[in-house]
């Protein structure tokens, strides 16, 4: 990706440990760089802007002309809250997109659409930019329809097999699922749609197959919201696929420790011996991306309709 710079060192009066990167065109400071955001790792605010920088060119498709729901952790991961609303002390470079909200009215939404963007909103403490399922333009209907396979504790071979019964479903429904490892404790489960369709129509579809997965293993999966009500089965979260909802896009950092990243899986690697939904951080990640081929590269071209 042209423009993608590397990080400097500046001195200044108001903080002589700040760094500028000059990215895409755009100069972004990243002040207090060696504050640590992840307190078990050492991980400090100028590694996440560094991650951010090198892994634009595989994020970004993935967050052009969204509206972006921002996981802001200031004093690091032991704490954080979530913005939707647009900061008026963004710069005005940064891409702005009007949303209508369900309070009625509307508001400014960003969006992600450069380089520059990912290292800003490092500087902000954001770890984890949220997309819509929805772009610019067409803001009511989704291109991707998302089910995120939660189990209900931290061993992965349940969402590993929920993602394998959820696949035979989505397939001979006609769609053409991929698969993603969260950085957190699940799998998402994604198949990309033209965007032709409202969320309501989406949303209904995507409850119909996941009612139909969960049939198929009773025992182990459920569509019940309500954790009280999952007796210890793997919920198929399809509640994503509606107006204003996000999820985590590829290559996202979780605030988790050891900094894992959500991270696109081939279906033969779902099985990997020792693969769990934290198997990849933002230290060995760049590894994998030499060695292994996009599994998601052809995401936008398998499109299907409902």
């Amino acid at each position: 990706m042209r423009g993608i710079g590397r990080i400097g060192r500046m001195r200044h009066k108001a903080d002589a440990s700040a760094f500028r990167v000059r990215v895409g065109g755009h100069t972004v400071e990243v002040s207090h760089p060696d504050k640590v955001l992840f307190p078990d790792d050492g991980i400090t605010k100028r590694d996440l802007a560094e991650y951010y920088r090198r892994i634009a060119p595989k994020i970004l498709p993935f967050l052009k002309d969204r509206p972006l729901s921002l996981q802001r952790f200031p004093d690091g991961i032991g704490w954080g809250f979530y913005e939707k609303k647009a900061p008026d002390y963004f710069p005005k470079w940064f891409e702005r997109v009007r949303v209508k909200v369900k309070e009625g009215g509307s508001q400014q939404q960003l969006m992600c659409n450069n380089a520059a963007s990912l290292v800003y909103l490092a500087d902000q403490a954001c770890i984890t930019p949220h997309p819509w399922l929805s772009r610019k333009g067409r803001l009511d209907y989704p291109d991707r329809m998302i089910f995120d396979l939660d189990p209900p504790g931290d061993d992965f071979a349940p969402a590993r097999a929920a993602a394998h019964v959820l696949r035979d479903v989505l397939e001979k429904a006609g769609l053409r699922p991929f698969v993603m490892s969260t950085g957190s404790r699940g799998v998402h489960v994604v198949t990309s749609l033209p965007g032709n369709e409202r969320y309501d129509d989406v949303r209904a579809r995507a409850r119909e197959l996941a009612e139909q997965a969960a049939a198929r293993e009773p025992s182990d999966l459920t569509v019940e919201p309500r954790k009280d009500a999952r007796k210890g089965r793997t919920f198929v979260d399809y509640l994503r696929n509606a107006y204003g909802q996000t999820s985590v896009p590829p290559y996202a950092v979780r605030a988790r420790k050891g900094a894992p990243v959500a991270v696109p899986l081939r279906w033969t690697e779902l099985d990997s011996p020792g693969l769990t939904a934290r198997s990849y951080n933002i230290k060995n990640v760049f590894g994998r991306l030499k060695s292994v081929t996009n599994p998601w590269s052809a995401f936008a071209g398998r499109a299907r309709s409902l």
